[in-house]
């Protein structure tokens, strides 16, 4: 097996892909101190160590011993419970690229050790088909998750040769392609998998390994899409990505997860092939759902029947399913659209997802996890150890291992900061060289950021920094900047520095009016933080029901939370409504009694939303309805 690649990055087009912006080496960026530094540190202190322990208990690495005849017992859990450990495994490659790690390295070693020997002899690795039923090979691809759990084989194969220059879990992967592109790339039946995720790895392959048949097989299986094969099932064909052909989609719909990894490896087959079709339907269906479909908190998918994105403004807070594999899933994808077109619309949802929808689902200590993140809890919600269906707790893992690679990019014109961390950043923009730039910042808390040129060569080139949407008046060297970024060419110095200043001062957030379920409500918003109203932070008594926001509050910051952290907590003066004057005439209809009063002045605290939780259990809200 030989790797034509040696760049530690999750996403790495070849040198001939139509892109505007190319990311770079992840072992070249360093997250040093912040809020992202330290999901890292327990991602790799706690939840990677948790992830090592689940997967024992809930025989999923068992399940390869018995298929690899190290082992002897039933099979336990999922269909496609493969896929957990692959997961985890990216996540290992990952963060041993990031700092070497003597323990993780052995868990690694055991592991892939473990995936080689479960692989038959023409390639085939699956643990269902291998211990419960050898003849169900290729049988139920609308189900049975095959080419889905193949997909994730191949991208932590391709993470561990990128990430550590290992190149046996490629091997294994490799050797998988090969029999898929034999047998369901040659089917005359056009068979596709039910659960969308190989396209995406298939494109790494073929940018790894530089062999052409991956990205040919993994066209092939986009283009099958979308005409109805698995028609007359539990769930419609919308649900598999079976309805609409990929290249002539309006919309986007179904199975939030699986439209969203689809959707990342469209966006992949146009960056190698230029196919417009491509870019222009991936860019349809974005438009739709970045307009209408998405949650405040960057969240997808409101209806839990099918694990759904629902219908244009159909965002119900309370029944928001907003798995967060989906959250994954979308900043891959917004990922690959900033690298192909360069827009800052991309960057701006990624970073919204990132902060709310995605980081909700750990909990703050890293030995927990939600599967769903809706916006409103009447009763309260926990965070489980594990999940039966385990896809999200190593989908969080192997995000955090890698979340440095989204902060930056580079072009023919210099250097691009999309995300804001301290960090240490280097690039090399074929105008100007190697350049090390040194960030510090207290971002998302503070909106003040440092950008300090430690090393660059004499060549004149462009420092561009994001604005992000929801910043106003925001300065960069005492000047206001209007545009999506700030652009800085210059024949830059060592040792000079750039001060951008955001406000994150807390705002009030109002609902496009044409969701039903939130009209007339308010939100809070801390720079790109959402926050939530928790029950044990109200007034002794008080209920979150009753609780609403005059439409002229003036929300301001409260000080740290030390339970929390010491992230910071936001106050507002709001009203609790005494509706124990009030008596129920029939279903739905209120009267209100005589000397009733509307309600009394309170003072609300207000928390990070991805920190809800976290302190107990109790009710939770993001929006609250207006007052009189």
């Amino acid at each position: 097996m030989t790797s034509m690649q040696t760049i530690g990055s999750s996403v790495e087009p070849t040198a001939s892909a139509h892109l505007r912006l190319r990311p770079l080496d992840g072992r070249n960026v360093v997250i040093r101190d912040g809020l992202l530094a330290e999901r890292q540190r327990v991602n790799r202190e706690v939840t990677l160590l948790r992830g090592a322990e689940e997967l024992e208990r809930a025989g999923t690495l068992d399940n390869l011993r018995i298929a690899a005849g190290r082992a002897s017992g039933e099979r336990r859990g999922m269909v496609f419970s493969d896929s957990d450990v692959y997961k985890w495994l990216e996540a290992l490659a990952w963060e041993i690229a990031r700092q070497p790690s003597p323990q993780l390295e052995a868990l690694a070693r055991e592991s892939i050790d473990l995936v080689s020997a479960a692989q038959e002899a023409d390639g085939y690795l699956n643990s269902w088909c291998q211990v419960v039923d050898p003849a169900w090979r290729w049988s139920d691809l609308k189900e049975g998750h095959e080419l889905y759990c193949a997909g994730h084989l191949i991208q932590a194969g391709v993470a561990f040769a990128r990430a550590t220059g290992d190149l046996s879990l490629l091997t294994v992967a490799s050797r998988f392609a090969d029999l898929i592109d034999e047998t369901i790339g040659n089917d005359t039946q056009s068979s596709i998998d039910g659960h969308p995720e190989i396209e995406v790895a298939l494109v790494e392959l073929y940018r790894q390994t530089g062999e052409s048949r991956y990205l040919s097989l993994a066209d092939t299986l986009t283009a099958r899409r979308g005409y109805g094969i698995f028609a007359g099932g539990r769930f419609e064909p919308l649900y598999y990505q079976d309805a609409e052909p990929v290249r002539s989609a309006r919309s986007i719909g179904g199975h939030a997860v699986r439209a969203l990894y689809l959707a990342a490896g469209v966006t992949d087959l146009y960056a190698e092939t230029g196919e417009e079709a491509l870019l222009a339907s991936t860019l349809r269906q974005w438009n739709e759902l970045a307009l209408t479909k998405t949650y405040l908190t960057g969240g997808i998918g409101s209806r839990h029947d099918g694990e759904a994105i629902g219908d244009p403004y159909e965002l119900p807070p309370d029944r928001a399913y907003c798995e967060t594999c989906a959250a994954v899933a979308s900043i891959m994808w917004n990922w690959r659209l900033l690298l192909v077109t360069g827009e800052s619309r991309f960057a701006d949802l990624l970073e919204r997802t990132l902060y709310n929808g995605f980081l909700s689902g750990l909990s703050l200590d890293g030995g927990s996890f939600f599967y769903t993140n809706p916006l409103q809890s009447r009763n309260g919600k926990q965070r489980r150890h594990w999940h039966p269906v385990a896809c999200c707790p190593p989908n969080i893992m192997r995000l955090l291992a890698s979340v440095h690679h989204y902060l930056a990019t580079t072009s023919d014109d210099g250097v691009q900061i999309h995300q804001y961390a301290t960090s240490t950043i280097t690039a090399v923009p074929p105008v100007a060289g190697p350049v090390e730039l040194s960030i510090e910042t207290g971002y998302p808390w503070s909106g003040s950021v440092t950008v300090e040129i430690v090393a660059c060569g004499d060549a004149e080139w462009t420092l561009s920094l994001r604005v992000p949407r929801w910043a106003r008046g925001t300065l960069v060297d005492g000047q206001p900047v209007e545009a999506e970024y700030a652009d800085l060419k210059r024949r830059w110095r060592p040792g000079e520095r750039v001060v951008m200043e955001m406000d994150v001062s807390p705002r009030l957030t109002a609902p496009n009016p044409r969701i039903d379920a939130v009209r007339g409500c308010l939100a809070l918003e801390r720079g790109p933080i959402v926050y939530c109203f928790e029950g044990g932070d109200l007034p002794a008594g008080a209920n979150l029901a009753d609780v609403a926001l005059p439409a002229d509050a003036a929300p301001a910051d409260s000080g740290p939370l030390v339970a929390l952290g010491g992230m910071p907590g936001v106050s507002v003066s709001g009203v609790v409504r005494d509706f124990d004057g009030w008596e129920q005439i029939e279903y739905g209809d209120l009267r209100e009694l005589p000397g009733n009063g509307r309600g009394a002045e309170a003072p609300l605290l207000a928390v990070p939303y991805f920190a809800w939780a976290n302190r107990g259990q109790g009710g939770m809200r993001v929006w609250l309805p207006k007052s009189d």
